[in-house]
């Protein structure tokens, strides 16, 4: 099994002694990352639930710099303690409640001088308590404590702090305090003397008028900075002069109450001063003092970093970084830091000209368009030979991630427009689709109107000229179903012809200009031009899908699926009624089977013979997505399960995988999964050439599964393994696979009507023949197939009137 697509910026980063690792939590895992080249060079598994805080320990001179050692934190009630070079596992502690931060003022695991005995270190903690007790308030489990990690436990039942929800901790480079933001507050803790366990800790709280959220403290000096969600930086000065002591003395002797002696301090806070910059236009999330004091770097959801001069204010930028700003990381090399971004990205920077060195990109999150428009599907395509999938991004573009290598490729801007974070969408990528060698892709979009004015939607074919999938534009296609939006776009598996359908009831039939493209230059100079239109009854088309050999085009017409020949548009036959309309086609392989997927107040997920034109078998399941094998009778579906039954058989888990044998309706394997709601999935091709990296269990699979979860994390999977790990499974045994493939082994056109007459794009256009409706209807009325005969109601009155004779008017 191999897992993916987890997010590199749930936490934040840091860096190695030496400056040349980089330490990323990465889900379950902590994930290490060469800065010089921006690959992953090795992780850290062992932890079980989502690792939240990453430490590295400091070296204590220069020659130990070498030393790799590091702790982590997890909400798995474990902190660890790790040799990152190998790496391996050195401790565990055990405090048994989900930790959501962490912090470790002062390493001292050293041996003191003149042969002391070696001291205790210390850490800070935000947990949970996870204990019910009628005397602790629900809304108050989230406690700040003390841990003793050469002890493994932690200290009594000292209890710093009490929240409603879990806050992250931050500590002062130097050791000495250590703090939270609390709604409008913020408490700033005095670290004790590390040789007692058990010493008082003072606190003091600082007052603001609007909710923080993020604090910096100064390397040095007593001054703290605290960013609100208004885009103000508040900087308090002297913090702690009257309740903090060094060596049993005030530092400051006068109490000074007198308000206008301390300006901007509110409420009598224990600070000399507090002054206020505001640049940022919204919520401030990145404060971080440079390494010598002189500098205070911030960031926010505009995506620009701004680094102020703390004596005069003075600022510079970096801007049009294209994402919401995380978090702001020091190393120990003055000339190298790191910049997480809310777009799965973080960019290496050269200090002090900030340039971006390196990006380390994961895979991007999934677009937050408005609720109105969420219907439109997931926008992901797999490439199945090159083990790739797409997917559409919010600053426009079509990411091309590495399921494999879980690793980005390239970025293709979908949309001629500059994004900036923030801005509200006034364009949506609708439908990404990809061939089947992964050497075109699609996609559609849709400008969205003003006032009702200026409404647009757009088609547009790409080409690709290279291994890494850099594509270029070939055709783009303005209002391709005058002002109806698209529902599906498909590509035929030659890669020469397209369908795109639309809600507006046509559908059209898209061929290219080089109809056996043999290089790459020549694919990129392709065109594409409008072969065919056709509609059914002027429904809705939902859903496009063709078959393996692309005889056979099959467009649902709402809650009917029509079958068209591609390459004449003559309708060939028209399968039965579903009880909602379908959203989903595909064609099982080189099966003569369909599958079609609906929604609505009673979605169905079912299969139809294309042979029989009749149904096979259905299932009354809310599917979400569908995923058919290229050369097997085997498909995938992905079902969301119903929220009463979450807590209890699935264990929290809401989506359920099936693996059916299309001859078979008893799935042949069920996988139970979470996140499932705007999941995809897609089988891929195991390539020859990477056999032995992605071999299992010392097995070479020849086609894997991917399921990509809402969150765009993914696991890739052997379906038809009798053991797939970390996976709850549940296998029919004895089961063969029967390759069954239509009538004498035909599939798709010629399954229903025998060989395809072949089609020659070059052959002259026939003029059109006008035709009218025959005068004598009793002779064809009931000619045909039965599947095509109308409903009762109507081939009645239809029969009755073709008895009747129409009579003239008489002439008087």
């Amino acid at each position: 099994m191999i897992r993916g697509g987890r997010s590199f910026v749930s936490s934040a980063p840091a860096f190695s002694n030496d400056a040349r690792k980089l330490l990323v939590c990465t889900a379950n895992t902590v994930s290490i990352f060469s800065t010089a080249t921006g690959l992953q060079i090795t992780s850290l598994e062992g932890h079980t639930a989502l690792v939240t805080s990453v430490i590295v320990v400091p070296a204590s001179n220069p020659a130990a710099k070498v030393l790799c050692y590091c702790w982590t934190a997890s909400l798995d009630g474990t902190i660890r303690y790790w040799d990152f070079s190998v790496p391996e596992l050195m401790k565990t502690v055990d405090i048994r409640m989900p930790i959501f931060s962490m912090v470790i003022p002062s390493f001292l695991d050293v041996p003191a001088e003149n042969n002391e005995k070696r001291r205790d270190l210390f850490a800070y903690v935000s947990a949970e308590d996870t204990k019910e007790t009628k005397e602790k308030p629900k809304g108050l489990r989230r406690q700040i404590r003390k841990c003793n990690l050469s002890k493994s436990r932690l200290v009594g039942r000292l209890i710093l702090g009490e929240t409603k929800k879990p806050e992250v901790l931050t500590v002062s480079p130097s050791g000495k305090f250590f703090g939270i933001q609390n709604k409008c507050k913020l408490h700033v803790w005095k670290v004790p003397d590390p040789g007692s366990e058990h010493a008082a800790v003072t606190k003091i709280t600082l007052h603001h008028t609007k909710k923080i959220t993020v604090i910096a403290f100064h390397p040095t000096q007593r001054i703290v900075a605290a960013g609100d969600v208004t885009g103000r930086i508040l900087i308090w000065r002297g913090f702690g002069n009257r309740t903090f002591a060094i060596g049993n003395r005030v530092v400051n002797e006068r109490l000074i109450d007198v308000q206008e002696d301390k300006p901007g301090v509110r409420d009598n806070d224990d600070a000399d001063s507090c002054s206020t910059w505001h640049w940022h236009p919204t919520v401030v999330n990145v404060l971080s003092f440079s390494s010598d004091g002189a500098y205070l770097y911030s960031g926010g959801k505009e995506g620009v970093l701004v680094v102020w001069q703390l004596d005069t204010g003075k600022k510079k930028f970096l801007p049009r970084i294209g994402s919401p700003l995380l978090y702001f990381v020091d190393s120990l090399d003055p000339t190298l830091s790191s910049i997480s971004c809310a777009d799965n990205q973080i960019h290496l920077l050269k200090m002090p000209s900030m340039g971006i060195l390196k990006t380390i990109s994961g895979i991007k999150a999934r677009c937050s368009y408005p609720e109105m428009y969420k219907g439109l599907g997931n926008g992901i395509a797999f490439d199945q030979t090159a083990g790739l999938v797409a997917l559409r991004t919010e600053n426009y573009c079509i990411q091309f991630y590495s399921l494999f290598d879980d690793r980005g490729i390239s970025e293709v801007q979908v949309c001629e427009r500059n994004h900036q974070p923030g801005d509200d969408v006034t364009v949506i990528v609708t439908a990404v689709a990809l061939s089947l060698d992964g050497s075109m892709m699609s996609t559609a979009e849709m400008k969205l109107a003003e006032e009702g004015i200026g409404g647009l939607v757009s088609l547009k074919f790409w080409a690709s000229g290279s291994q890494n999938k850099e594509f270029s534009l070939s055709t783009i296609v303005y209002e391709p179903h005058r002002d109806a939006g698209i529902s599906a776009v498909a590509f035929q598996p030659s890669g020469d012809m397209a369908v795109s359908s639309s809600y507006g009831g046509d559908f059209k039939v898209w061929i290219c200009s080089n109809e056996s493209p043999q290089n790459d230059q020549m694919r990129q100079n392709s065109s594409w031009t409008c072969h065919a239109i056709g509609s059914y009854k002027k429904k809705p088309m939902t859903a496009a899908a063709f078959s393996a050999d692309g005889s056979v085009l099959a467009v649902a017409a709402e809650t009917l699926i029509t079958l068209w020949n591609p390459y004449t548009n003559v309708l060939l036959a028209v399968l039965g009624e579903t009880l909602t309309p379908i959203v989903t086609l595909s064609f099982v392989g080189r099966s003569d089977n369909l599958v079609a997927a609906s929604r609505g107040s009673k979605p169905q997920l079912s299969v139809w013979s294309m042979s029989k034109l009749s149904l096979s078998w259905s299932y009354k399941l809310r599917t979400e997505a569908v995923a058919s094998a290229v050369d097997l009778s085997y498909f995938a579906a992905l079902a969301l399960l119903p929220e009463s039954s979450n807590e209890t058989t699935f264990e929290e888990r809401d989506g359920v995988i099936f693996l059916y044998n299309v001859t078979d309706p008893v799935p042949t394997a069920i996988w139970s999964v979470r996140k499932a709601k705007g999941g995809a999935l897609g089988f891929l091709q195991v390539n020859p050439s990477s056999v032995e990296e992605i071999s299992i269990d010392g097995k070479t699979p020849q086609v894997m599964l991917a399921y990509m979860n809402g969150d765009h994390e993914y696991v890739l999977f052997d379906p038809y393994s009798k053991d797939v790990h970390e996976v709850s499974m549940s296998r029919r045994e004895g089961l063969a696979a029967l390759e069954q493939k239509g009538q004498a082994g035909q599939f798709g056109y010629a399954s229903i009507y025998g060989e395809l007459l072949e089609f020659d794009t070059k052959r002259t256009q026939t003029s059109w023949v006008p035709s009218f409706p025959s005068a004598r209807p009793w002779e064809s009325i009931f000619t045909g197939p039965s599947h095509n005969l109308p409903p009762l109601t109507k081939l009645c009155s239809g029969f009755l009137e073709s008895l009747l004779e129409k009579r003239t008017a008489a002439v008087e």
